[in-house]
């Protein structure tokens, strides 16, 4: 497999996470260190930097540890800035450790080559990438097609971030800034007319 030759950051949560993506690509892949990003100011500020002047991909792990350092990184860095890309939810365990994780799935350090590579293949084009960027898919999208507002919403979002190979569990804005990289536009409308109401 050639590497990926990607031109943004990438931020991972660990030293192993990043080791994972320089196996499949060429990249600055930075670390928060697990939670320590919450007591380094110097490493915020050097993301919030980077951000000004290039897009940052955030790939945290799908647990409820990667949720919140993902929060954390999306109140600091200004959203249009932001590439947030997702791990599906899967069962198991590193081969490094003797125990699983709290919720017994695996991080990014767990995640097959060939994923991480189909993950951020996209994202080597910077015009292309770019262009996604401006995609003008909106809440008011959502709303119209149940996929917030509704009773079922969080069920619907459910189903189609399952069918996109992303975590259950993702807010209305999380899944709407994935959306938005992940598909065009265009893409967005003829999934939702396909499916006609269900995902």
């Amino acid at each position: 497999m050639e590497k990926l030759n990607i031109p943004y950051p990438i931020v991972v949560e660990g030293k192993y996470d990043r080791l994972r993506l320089l196996s499949v690509c060429n990249a600055n892949v930075l670390t928060t260190d697990g939670f320590g990003i919450f007591k380094k100011s110097e490493k915020l500020a050097l993301l919030r930097r980077l951000s000004q002047s290039s897009p940052v991909i955030v790939l945290t792990d799908s647990d409820g540890a990667g949720k919140v350092i993902r929060s954390h990184l999306s109140s600091a860095i200004p959203k249009d800035r932001l590439i947030q890309l997702y791990i599906p939810q899967i069962k198991g365990k590193e081969k490094r450790k003797a125990e699983p994780s709290a919720e017994g799935t695996l991080g990014v350090e767990g995640m097959e080559r060939q994923l991480l590579f189909d993950l951020l293949s996209p994202f080597e084009d910077r015009e292309k990438t770019e262009r996604r960027m401006e995609n003008p898919l909106s809440k008011a999208d959502f709303y119209r097609d149940g996929l917030s507002g509704g009773a079922d919403s969080a069920a619907r979002r459910d189903q189609l971030a399952t069918r996109l190979g992303l975590p259950k569990g993702m807010t209305a804005n999380a899944l709407l800034a994935a959306l938005k990289i992940l598909l065009s536009y265009e893409d967005y409308l003829r999934l939702v007319e396909r499916n006609d109401g269900e995902f």
